[in-house]
């Protein structure tokens, strides 16, 4: 159940990248030029935001995004291994090294957002994962 630790951190960080997503956009929209025209603010989505906010105010949001995407195979792979028993040991120590790089992974992108380490970090993460989907695929069919 170690497993679970990391998983709860994760969880918990996605909802600090919702509340730093807002916090910086919600005033960048605020900032928009307002239109006279009725209904010209509805239906909006994030991707109309691109170009009319700062790219800085984006990056929030990309990363928001971004951790609705890899992160979901990793919290159905650690709650199945802790299901099957092997959410400890090297598991729990996989689970928290792709936590940790997901979290850096996710600063670096909301700040500094130089693709080159960014990918590398995603690359991390992603060994992390891999090596955990394939002790969950061995621990089922072992």
């Amino acid at each position: 159940m170690e497993i679970l630790k990391p998983l709860a951190v994760l969880a918990g960080w996605t909802m600090i990248m919702w509340i730093w997503m807002y916090a910086t956009r919600i005033p960048a929209i605020n900032k928009l030029p307002k239109s006279n025209e009725p209904g010209a603010d509805q239906g909006w989505t994030g991707a109309m935001l691109e170009g009319l906010i700062p790219r800085e105010v984006q990056w929030k949001a990309h990363n928001y995004n971004h951790l609705h995407e890899a992160p979901t195979v990793f919290y159905a792979v650690a709650l199945a291994l802790a299901m099957i028993g092997q959410g400890d040991g090297l598991n729990a120590t996989l689970a928290w090294a792709y936590v940790a790089l997901r979290i850096v992974h996710s600063i670096w992108q909301s700040t500094v957002n130089k693709v080159a380490v960014r990918f590398l970090l995603f690359s991390l993460s992603s060994l992390c994962l891999i090596a955990l989907t394939l002790h969950l695929i061995i621990g089922v069919f072992h």
